[in-house]
């Protein structure tokens, strides 16, 4: 297994490097925030793990979190913060950290947490979705369509999410009952056919020629375009 760490304190990241490399771990070390992720989108796939610290000069660790994801980098990272209110562990989160873990902390709680997040399966959903203009982001729970909006019910939202994971392919009725609504729902009803014809109100706002969604006649429906 390999990780990054990211840390500007030079004895705390010589002291985690040496420890994760008595545990068997390969790991690397940058103290700079833009060396760190030009490294990150560089080499992807070459990092099992990430150790992020936050308060990093230039470019704090929330923001760099951020940028990665929104590169489609999904390695797992877990922040090291010295702040401990329940709103900004919420925030490193909605920007895809993984894990954080409160300064001062002891190597083997965050080994534990390593181990843990490395037990979870390997490919990780991305926090934001793109198909065509349309930008999707799972954590805070917004859609946009270009530069524009869009105000999504928690159903058209969820919708929506199914058609974005699995672009350019035909969703059945009965897999988007499974997946938007509970067991009380009638797969017979029209319910599923009133909230697409508001999800595509929404989002097909321009001519037809911007339509995204496809109607597969007696099967269900498709979202066909570039995904980025």
């Amino acid at each position: 297994m390999r990780l990054l760490i990211v840390e500007d304190e030079e004895r705390l990241a010589k002291a985690l490097k040496k420890g994760l490399e008595m545990r068997g771990y390969a790991a690397d070390w940058l103290s700079d925030s833009t060396k760190a992720l030009n490294r990150m989108l560089m080499y992807r796939k070459e990092y099992d793990l990430i150790i992020l610290d936050l308060m990093l000069p230039g470019m704090d660790g929330a923001i760099l979190t951020e940028k990665v994801r929104q590169a489609s980098v999904t390695t797992p990272i877990i922040i090291l913060t010295a702040r401990n209110e329940t709103e900004h562990k919420v925030d490193l989160l909605n920007k895809g950290a993984d894990d954080y873990i409160a300064k001062p902390f002891s190597f083997d709680e965050l080994l534990a947490r390593i181990n843990t997040i490395l037990r979870r399966p390997t490919v990780a959903e991305p926090v934001i979705l793109r198909i065509e203009d349309v930008e999707m982001n799972t954590a805070t729970h917004t859609v946009k369509r270009g530069s524009r909006e869009i105000p999504l019910t928690l159903k058209e939202f969820a919708l929506l999410e199914c058609f974005m994971r699995q672009p350019n392919q035909v969703l059945t009725r009965e897999n988007l009952f499974d997946n938007v609504w509970d067991f009380n729902a009638l797969s017979g009803s029209n319910v599923l056919d009133v909230h697409m014809k508001n999800l595509r109100k929404k989002l097909d706002y321009e001519t037809q020629d911007d339509q995204l969604f496809e109607t597969v006649r007696g099967v269900g429906y498709r979202i066909a375009g570039a995904v980025y």
